[in-house]
């Protein structure tokens, strides 16, 4: 009975707590609830001696909710104070402090950006208390734990109008980001005017079609694209737009990859003489600036003009994804390494970024790139945006560079954020919700000291297959919510489920608003479990679990079927098809899962070398988990290694009679994806002492178009081994030449 009753007030206590968690995102860092409550009155009463910009933003948020009046009484709803700079040895000036009582709400803030911080605050307290009409009485002292906390948008795969823009840049502000990245230029499209040049926008902004559908597919539309490009007027426009919400605009202006656009109007700045077009398909193309007098010429007075419209501190120049192949058949880049003692085109791709940065210093402003421009020595000055992983961060950082981490595992949102089956089509990789508020931008690799040169943290979005903004709504709603509370530094994935809470409130306001945000988080997700030597497959929803229904024969789950209670055995091949209902009415899509089982599914497996942290989403097991990736989809169900070979290794716990072994690999060029040079498959008794039993080489993968099976034979043994060897480096005419190859593999199966 004791027990009982202790386990009641433990409950009891969860409940209260949860209940008096404010709905805030990001959560501020110091909150102290207090008794009573401010009444919303009919007219608000604004403080007349209020910042003016600041609150009028606040009155335009509010306006279909409140009516305003301003006076100069101290009385007022509304009030704020300064805080004398002086106070604090240390100044953030993000820093605010909001207190609401029964009778008033004051705010302090060192800075006006610390009081429309406070504001963002004010306002999603008033929006989800507006039905009763209550604020409860609070103290709130709070500040981010990160200077950058950044969204970018690429508008050159698909072009967004100004409005689209500004939009955008509204939702940062509604979240407490303060860096918009604005990818400007690309292969598909060059998207700013500048005077100078004027062949950059009316021959670099249209393309004569896009590609349409799954990259696999090879299909374009037949419809030209553009001339879609900004004005300088509407440049300006936006920064203004911008700076009045305290968001800072970082332009990108790729270099020297990702050119082609800019190759297409001026095609003497390549090293060959083309011709060129913009791009039609997404990827990485060959032709890049030629680093000669007239390119940088060029470049300087192309930045030139973007230094005298965006007032930020620092210029983006992308830097990734530059292929050697032109450089290394160029005379003048030949010459060039020679003349400079450079060690080779990597060291070449460093001559260009540190040319550029003297140039863009000598304007008082920093340049930030893409972690390739570590490739043959960072620039002095320069700073590293982290996104093929940590390890560009941890390098910077370890360096005394400054870093903004964006790793593509955790930070692309054009990744799929729920069931790829139930999505719209998305460029790949899976980056759900939970996984978002799960980061931690700062490497555990980083001691105290090093660690201060971590920036932030920044979210990416590209357009590849984001046609309207609607989309972009999509894919950015919920996930930017839990990007800006990692930002913030209140993100704590023991308290994922709380957090998950405040979003779905916060999905009310976004009705309102009418936002086209991705509901995934009410599906049934699934997650595959070793379980018994086997697997079994554990259902999940951010609902009630018990509306869960579930079917093992193919049909869609209804109201009536089976109710999910523990992981399903998966003990052979099926299909499960699950979905959530509420009073008998379905409220979710249906996820269907299909699995195919063989003698290696859920045994234990060990890697000699892991997979790339974009593609590593469920680790080794994902390789013997019974479900066989999506040609179309490199979403959870692939393992990407990029320049490695993967040597699998798989206990079947004792010994096994089978005669058959199979797994998949992937070809999809374009994102440099190349089917396996070679494979082995190996035995062994010990897991020690292995004999190799089979071998195929290229032509038989390219045959098999990557689904390989073989025939081994007839076999007895407690270990399989499998080596499948990396294509190595691209050879020249591919996307991506000379750099690694990636290797995707997926499900080793045994019969």
């Amino acid at each position: 009975m004791i027990r009982a009753i202790l386990i009641f007030f433990v409950l009891l206590s969860n409940t209260i707590f949860s209940q008096n968690k404010l709905n805030l995102i990001p959560y501020p860092h110091n909150v102290n609830i207090n008794e009573g409550n401010f009444t919303l009155p009919e007219t608000f009463i604004l403080n007349s001696e209020l910042p003016k910009n600041e609150t009028e933003y606040f009155k335009k948020r509010l306006s279909s909710d409140l009516k305003f009046k301003e006076s100069n009484k101290s009385d007022a709803n509304l009030v704020y104070s300064q805080l004398p700079k002086s106070g604090k040895s240390e100044q953030n000036d993000e820093f605010y402090s909001l207190e609401i009582t029964p009778k008033q709400i004051q705010i302090k803030s060192y800075t006006k950006q610390g009081y429309f911080l406070a504001l963002q605050t004010l306002i999603q307290l008033i929006q989800s208390n507006q039905k009763d009409k209550k604020i409860p009485a609070v103290k709130i002292e709070d500040q981010p734990k990160f200077a950058w906390r950044g969204m970018h948008l690429d508008v050159c795969r698909h072009f967004f109008t100004v409005e689209e823009v500004k939009q955008y840049i509204d939702y940062l502000a509604m979240y407490k980001l303060n860096t918009f990245h604005w990818h400007l230029t690309d292969d598909q499209g060059w998207r700013i005017e500048i005077k100078k040049y004027p062949k950059l926008t009316t021959v670099g902004a249209k393309r004569k079609e896009s590609m349409i559908g799954a990259y696999v597919d090879n299909t374009f539309d037949g419809k030209p694209y553009g001339p879609y490009f900004y004005t300088q007027d509407q440049i300006k426009d936006v920064v203004k737009y911008a700076t009045e919400r305290h968001i800072t605009v970082v332009p990108e202006i790729e270099m020297p990859g990702h050119a082609l656009a800019a190759l297409t109007a001026y095609s003497e700045l390549a090293c060959t003489k083309g011709p060129f077009e913009p791009a039609t398909k997404w990827g990485v193309f060959d032709d890049v600036f030629c680093p000669k007098e007239e390119t940088f010429k060029f470049l300087e007075n192309v930045l030139d003009e973007v230094i005298e419209l965006f007032p930020s501190k620092y210029i983006h120049i992308g830097g990734d994804e530059c292929p050697k192949t032109r450089w290394k058949e160029c005379a003048h880049c030949q010459a060039l390494i020679k003349k400079n003692n450079l060690k080779d085109e990597h060291g070449l791709q460093s001559y260009f970024i540190q040319t550029i940065e003297k140039h863009v210093n000598s304007k008082g402003r920093k340049i930030i790139g893409w972690d390739e421009i570590l490739e043959g020595g960072l620039a002095p000055n320069a700073a590293v945006m982290s996104w093929t992983g940590i390890k560009g961060g941890v390098e910077a950082a370890k360096s005394g560079h400054f870093a903004v981490m964006t790793p593509g595992s955790y930070c692309y949102f054009d990744h799929y954020q729920g069931d790829p089956q139930t999505e719209p089509l998305a460029f790949g990789g899976f980056t759900p919700l939970d996984k978002v508020y799960s980061y931690n931008p700062i490497p555990e690799e980083l001691n105290a000291q090093q660690a201060k040169y971590i920036l932030g943290v920044q979210a990416n979005l590209w357009t590849e297959y984001i046609l309207d903004f609607k989309t972009v709504q999509y894919q950015i709603f919920p996930r930017m919510m839990a990007l800006s509370e990692v930002g913030w530094g209140t993100s704590d994935s023991k308290n994922y489920k709380e957090f998950e809470g405040r979003v779905i409130n916060q999905f009310k306001l976004l009705d309102k608003m009418g936002v086209n945000y991705a509901k995934s988080i009410y599906n049934v997700t699934g997650k595959v479990i070793s379980a018994n030597n086997g697997i079994s497959y554990e259902l999940s929803t951010s609902q009630n679990p018990n509306g869960i229904r579930y079917t093992l024969d193919g049909t869609n789950p209804t109201a009536n079927s089976q109710t999910y209670q523990n992981p399903i055995p998966v003990s052979k091949s099926m299909t499960i098809k699950s979905a959530y209902f509420e009073n008998g009415e379905l409220k979710s899509a249906v996820s269907s899962q299909e699995f195919i089982t063989s003698k290696t599914t859920g045994k234990t497996i060990t890697l000699e070398q892991q997979p790339s942290e974009n593609y590593s989403f469920g680790g080794a097991f994902t390789l013997i988990d019974g479900i066989v990736g999506n040609v179309k989809q490199l979403g959870k169900t692939w393992l990407g290694f990029q320049g490695k070979d993967v040597v699998a290794t798989i206990d079947l716990g004792q010994k096994t009679q089978f005669s058959e072994v199979y797994f998949n690999t992937l070809d999809n060029k374009g994102s440099w994806i190349h089917f396996a040079k070679s494979a082995q498959v190996f035995v062994s008794d010990d897991g020690k002492s292995f004999k190799m039993i089979k071998e195929i080489g290229k032509d038989e993968i390219l045959a098999a178009k990557g689904k390989i099976k073989l025939n081994v034979g007839n076999q007895n043994s407690k270990y399989l081994k499998i080596k499948i060897e990396n294509a190595g480096i691209i050879p020249a005419g591919n996307p991506g030449a000379d750099s690694k190859a990636w290797l995707f593999v997926d499900e080793i199966g045994a019969l």
